[in-house]
């Protein structure tokens, strides 16, 4: 069964769209590395087109009852930044449009709740900043008042669903790609600026028709901003964030073209229990569908189990969804959810948990 959404908005855009060329003038490109500052790069990037904060993790109470959720932020430029322009009057103008995404998995129940919300930089409405650190939509929220921006507070809640969580890092930020430049083809610009905060301990309620159950767990967080990050042969990605019982985590990008290929720069990063990453190149990974799920919403078939391997790495790793219906239909379509992990590493049973997410699949 499904939970409720706060509107049937159909899926007309493709992420595909959204994050391809269209007209650039006056934004700024991700073309090189950069140097990383923080707490400025927890905030916005108004000179870039396109940035998202996103949280995703797995939390259980004590009793052992499985919760996935996904909090993520999106923020989106009605118009390139013009230099030296007077401010306008109105209250309601706003340059800066803001999207979030909200979904609950509850394993136990047999339950995905997800819902999306969209609103405009105005009025103090949606928004993002750098110190203290928040990013917020109406009531669904990241903030922290700590300079580094942890532990950071998540809170969302819609109907009788809510996360209210605190994450606390136990791992230094993770510059992704070309340190922090994750290129996603051949021309210019096509990139993003990317880092994550691969393992960040979780503890704080989960309501999901009932009382606040108190849960604790493991939360990844991505960051990214871009202009344009798809090439004009890409359809969509595979996107794997595990975290293994050894203390190391993967990060596997996997980019489709349109004859069904997988682009060369697809890539990856292994970080090491003491925080240490090593990035993965497309060539370092082996990635294969074990089964496919069907949804009965909107028909398209996505991936569902999945064998990774990184011989380099000595890991053999066997994923599988908590629940085969995790498919967002928020205004855009994608398959989204908690993972279980099984395996070996160096010959020596392994398990772990993560993040799987599924994009451009039937567009």
């Amino acid at each position: 069964m499904r939970g409720e959404r706060r509107a049937p908005v159909a899926p007309h855009l493709t992420v595909a769209e959204a994050l391809s060329a269209g007209d650039l003038t006056g934004f700024a490109r991700a073309e090189a590395p950069r140097a990383f500052a923080f707490p400025r790069d927890h905030g916005p990037h108004p000179a870039f087109r396109t940035e998202w904060w996103y949280y995703t993790g797995n939390l259980e109470t004590a009793a052992g009852r499985h919760f996935g959720f996904q909090l993520t932020f999106f923020r989106t430029a009605l118009a390139p930044p013009a230099a030296g322009a007077p401010a306008r009057a109105s209250a309601w103008a706003a340059s800066q449009l803001y999207l979030a995404h909200f979904a609950l998995t509850d394993t136990a129940g047999r339950r995905f709740h997800a819902w999306s919300r969209l609103g405009r930089e105005a009025l103090g409405l949606a928004g993002a900043r750098a110190t203290p650190f928040r990013v917020w939509l109406e009531d669904w929220s990241a903030a922290s008042e700590a300079p580094d921006g942890l532990p950071a507070r998540l809170r969302a809640a819609q109907g009788d669903v809510a996360i209210d969580l605190v994450l606390a890092s136990d791992k230094p930020v993770v510059l992704q790609g070309d340190h922090g430049l994750s290129r996603k083809g051949p021309e210019p610009g096509n990139a993003s600026y990317y880092y994550s905060r691969s393992r960040m301990s979780a503890r704080g309620s989960v309501r999901a028709g009932g009382e606040p159950l108190a849960v604790s767990g493991l939360a990844w967080m991505d960051r990214e901003w871009s202009t344009s990050a798809l090439g004009p042969d890409l359809v969509g990605w595979d996107w794997l964030a595990l975290q293994l019982d050894d203390g190391r985590d993967v990060m596997v990008y996997r980019l489709r073209r349109r004859d069904g290929t997988v682009d060369p720069h697809s890539t990856g990063t292994l970080v090491a229990a003491d925080g240490a990453a090593r990035p993965l190149a497309a060539d370092d990974v082996r990635l294969d569908a074990r089964d496919h799920w069907t949804s009965p919403r909107s028909r398209v078939r996505y991936p569902s189990r999945w064998r990774l391997a990184i011989p380099a790495a000595g890991l053999s790793l066997e994923i599988t969804p908590r629940l085969a219906d995790q498919e967002l239909i928020v205004g855009t379509r994608y398959w989204e959810g908690a993972v279980r992990v099984e395996g070996t590493a160096a010959g020596r049973p392994i398990a772990g948990r993560g993040y799987v997410e599924l994009v451009g699949y039937g567009d």
